[in-house]
């Protein structure tokens, strides 16, 4: 016999809801008291479900469930607010716009606050409404395309009246961002590379390279040919290597021949690399060869080399820093012309790459080739043709190793050493120009490490306007100048030294001008900073100098580091004072590892 048969409560999960959330939903009359409402009894009670289908009780009669509150306390399907509740004034709903569901409609009235707040007064109203969306879009305040999933801010900025203030996360950032924008500077920064100097101008053809055979007399049938052949059937005399061959097994090794090959060494790669293969073979045959000390190997002399460079595009042989040239044309034209620059830069470095190489030869093979006033000007030479401006991101390592082998030739070494400190210091106007000559010589040899510091000591008394001032060229005076010099470096110093070159005059154009020399400022002092840090680390440390290095200390602390305010706008400085947070370690370092004498501990008893 079955059991008497129990109420079941239809649960917001069940599958045949789906079918009754699709029936339209009937107001009643409202005929009694405005309490009696279920939108307002809903309210009033949170945990009851309002204007649900499926909740609707089992039985006709009056008594409810003591259980039912608690079975659907709250809803399966809830999400967080819409962003759109944060609109203060939004248009109303226009008649006719479908209502939404009953589940989102029992969702947003339960998440907003002003529903619990307006319902009451707004109950007198309710016989004129046509649903129950539109009850709650006018209780709300807000249109149904307002709240409508998916809609973007920008969509409720478009749709709003002129009126209309939305407090909306892009409104206020745009709001923040308006003045700031106005007022603002582009973020400047110290360039990681030096500016560089024009001294090689492009070419577009090979300078043409004439062999002089009246002076060589053929000795076979295969030599008389190449000589008797016009320049270009020479030149595939090389590209197919048959000179090896004529030239390598009877170890001759004509002077035209050498000067040839030197100056084809400024052609492009595929007949430079062939020039450079054989004259390194005949000069290291000629090494080979040679007995009783007397050295069978060609040197070219300062105005053979400095002939080469003119083939490679320097206007001058001194190779003057020159002015970028201006391309014109159209814009195919400016293509094809960076095409070809790409293709010279490359052409560009290695036939410098081979001239060094062949010079380095000659110096380690005849050290006495030179005298010491070429040495010093092959020296200044190669420098300024280093700081051109093509070759600022390529290594170079073949002109370091000749410029180390130059330095170690020179006979005369103390003396010459001024000599070539004022030449080199001279060869750009641009502090980060300097900077990367000085780095040009590596700090591992004697001669090279007491060049790069007087170097850099003399580049920042010049810059500083100081070199007649200070005795720079005085035995252990370096630290003292230094400190000096220092003194100077302070932004405040280096802003009214360089103000009267950058102001610009006119009231609107001060703040942009005020910021370019900040930060011409800031790249000076850099630069700077970073030649004292080269100064000290070529000094050996003594005891009696341990004085001098805390005095550094202290005056980098006073001049520099609390001299610069950093900003999120000028990143320069922050890039300036870590330099300096840098610098201030090493320095620190070297206080540690040398002992101070004996009178500094009196000193500091006595304090």
């Amino acid at each position: 016999m079955a059991g008497p048969r129990k109420a079941v409560l239809d649960l917001p999960w069940r599958e045949d809801d789906q079918a009754a959330t699709t029936r339209p939903i009937l107001l009643p009359n409202l005929k009694g008291s405005c309490f009696d409402h279920p939108l307002y009894q809903g309210l009033l009670h949170p945990t009851r479900r309002l204007c649900s289908p499926s909740s609707a009780p089992a039985s006709k009669s009056s008594k409810k469930p003591k259980m039912q509150a608690t079975v659907n306390t709250f809803s399966n399907d809830w999400s967080p607010p819409p962003v759109e509740f944060l609109n203060l004034s939004i248009p109303q709903a226009k008649k006719g716009d479908p209502a939404p569901g009953p589940r989102g409609l029992r969702r947003l009235a339960l998440q907003h606050p002003k529903v619990s707040e307006q319902v009451p007064q707004d109950l007198d109203r309710l016989g004129g409404l046509a649903s129950l969306g539109e009850l709650f879009w006018n209780v709300a305040g807000t249109s149904p395309e307002a709240a409508t999933p998916g809609m973007s801010t920008h969509t409720s900025l478009a749709s709003g009246s002129s009126g209309c203030y939305v407090n909306s996360l892009d409104y206020l950032l745009q709001e923040k961002r308006t003045p700031v924008e106005r007022f603002s500077m582009p973020p400047q920064a110290i360039p990681a590379v030096h500016p560089g100097e024009t001294v090689f101008l492009p070419r577009h053809h090979p300078v043409p390279c004439i062999l002089d055979t009246s002076q060589l007399k053929p000795r076979n049938p295969l030599e008389k040919l190449f000589l008797s052949s016009s320049p270009a059937r020479q030149l595939t005399f090389l590209h197919q290597g048959v000179l090896s061959s004529v030239y390598l097994p009877v170890g001759d090794r004509p002077i035209s021949l050498l000067q040839w090959l030197l100056q084809l060494l400024t052609w492009p790669p595929e007949t430079s690399s062939r020039a450079f293969g054989l004259l390194w073979d005949l000069s290291l045959d000629g090494l080979f060869r040679q007995s009783d000390g007397d050295t069978n190997l060609w040197c070219p002399s300062l105005q053979e080399v400095s002939a080469t460079f003119h083939s490679l595009g320097a206007h001058s042989p001194a190779l003057r820093p020159l002015r970028p040239i201006q391309h014109t044309g159209s814009k195919a034209g400016l293509s094809q012309s960076e095409q070809q620059d790409a293709l010279q830069e490359v052409a560009l470095d290695s036939s410098l790459n081979y001239i060094c190489k062949f010079l380095t030869l000659c110096a380690l093979a005849q050290p006495g080739a030179y005298t010491d006033q070429n040495l010093l000007d092959l020296i200044e030479l190669l420098c300024r043709a280093g700081l051109d401006t093509r070759l600022r991101l390529l290594p170079k390592t073949d002109l370091q190793q000749l410029l180390l082998q130059l330095l170690e030739n020179i006979r005369e070494w103390p003396e010459k050493l001024r000599q070539l400190c004022c030449a080199l210091s001279r060869a750009s106007d641009h502090h980060h120009n300097l900077l990367a000559l000085v780095q040009l010589f590596l700090d591992v040899t004697p001669r090279s490490r007491q060049l790069r510091g007087q170097l850099s000591l003399l580049v920042m008394a010049r810059l500083l306007n100081q070199q007649e001032r200070l005795p720079l060229w005085q035995e252990k005076a370096q630290l003292s100048s230094l400190c000096q010099l220092l003194s100077l470096m302070r932004p405040s110093s280096l802003r009214w030294y360089l103000g009267p070159e950058t102001m610009l005059p006119g009231q609107e154009q001060q703040p942009k001008a005020s910021a370019q020399l900040d930060h011409k400022v800031c790249y000076l002092c850099h630069s700077l900073l970073t030649l004292a840090g080269v100064v000290v680390s070529c000094q050996d440390i003594t005891p009696d100098q341990w004085g001098k290095l805390q005095l550094l200390c202290m005056q980098l602390d006073r001049h520099i580091n609390t001299r610069i305010r950093e900003s999120p706008q000028a990143m320069h400085w922050t890039t300036l004072k870590d330099l300096a947070a840098q610098t201030h370690t090493r320095w620190q370092e070297l206080l540690a590892q040398c002992q101070p004498q004996a009178q500094y501990f009196r000193l500091w008893e006595g304090v």
